[in-house]
């Protein structure tokens, strides 16, 4: 079983930063395939970004690249996403999820577990 738990969600004027924490159990996350996903009032949730356990490779989301930035610590089992440039569109609940299967993802069904999200709103 693994829980995730994600933090650092706020209110930011646009063009502002934030950066989401996402603390995880578990005593292999630095073999999970990790991601973020983001889910604005009356749409689906959406792919944002993710990392891969392995060589720490970055993903990212066509909307988000040269202003979002993924990292993990494994020392730490906490993984980040540090949020620049920020945009009203941006305004989301942000969800944490871990694939510990083999392989990586980008869609909704490529992960085994998920936070309960975080709260982002960027006002213009």
């Amino acid at each position: 079983q693994v829980q995730l738990v994600e933090s650092g969600g706020g209110l930011v004027q646009a063009g502002g930063s934030l950066r989401l924490s996402c603390a995880a159990s578990g005593r292999t996350f630095s073999s999970y395939h990790m991601g973020w996903f983001r889910q604005a009032p009356g749409k689906e949730r959406g792919f944002v970004a993710a990392i891969n356990w392995s060589d720490s490779t970055p993903y990212y989301a066509d909307s988000v690249k040269g202003r979002f930035t993924i990292s993990r610590d494994n020392a730490k089992n906490t993984l980040y996403l540090q949020m620049n440039s920020l945009k009203p569109e941006d305004t989301a609940v942000y969800y944490c999820a871990a694939r510990t299967r083999l392989g990586r993802s980008w869609t909704l069904e490529g992960y085994d577990y998920w936070g309960k999200g975080t709260q982002v709103t960027v006002s213009s």
